[in-house]
């Protein structure tokens, strides 16, 4: 169903019409990129049983080996306070086992099982796999290029925060 204010931007083809000035804005495109591979991404790692946390904190401990909870909500970005409940999910699933930690029995070190390495091998070719429905207007170089010029973007901007007062 088409709202009032999209009808009258909408020229008689049916197209709706966007301003020039909009759809030339890096920080709008990127939020409806974003929103778009949120919405895929979501729906792919569902339909895996999994959520994105899930392949963050699995991906973390393959990547840089065990840690705590702490030292993993640090890798990821995910609060710690939600961390528990990631953890918890994978614990009950076999994903990941705690252990307590030998320096220091207030803490757990958490490790990825056998089956934790099987399911993210999973994950991966969901992921890969969206990716390719995401970026499939463009060519191989191109995505290449787009992923680079993101995470020169997404450094850069890490950098300052960790500067700034």
């Amino acid at each position: 169903m088409t709202s009032r204010a999209e009808a009258a931007d909408m020229p008689d083809d049916g197209e709706i019409k966007t301003p020039d000035r909009l759809r030339r804005r890096a920080s709008r495109l990127l939020s409806q990129m974003t929103a778009q591979s949120d919405r895929l991404t979501n729906e792919g790692l569902a339909q895996a049983d999994a959520r994105k946390w899930h392949y963050a904190a699995l991906a973390s401990l393959q990547e840089y080996g065990p840690g705590s909870q702490a030292t993993l909500s640090r890798r990821t970005g995910i609060y710690r306070s939600d961390m528990v409940a990631v953890l918890n999910e994978l614990a009950e699933r076999g994903l990941v086992e705690r252990a307590p930690d030998p320096g220091d029995r207030r803490r757990n070190v958490i490790t990825i099982t056998a089956q934790g390495r099987r399911h993210l091998h999973c994950l991966d070719k969901v992921l890969d796999d969206l990716h390719e429905e995401l970026l499939a207007p463009l060519l191989p170089a191109e995505r290449d290029q787009f992923v680079d010029l993101l995470t020169r973007l997404v450094d850069h901007h890490t950098q300052q925060a960790h500067r700034a007062p």
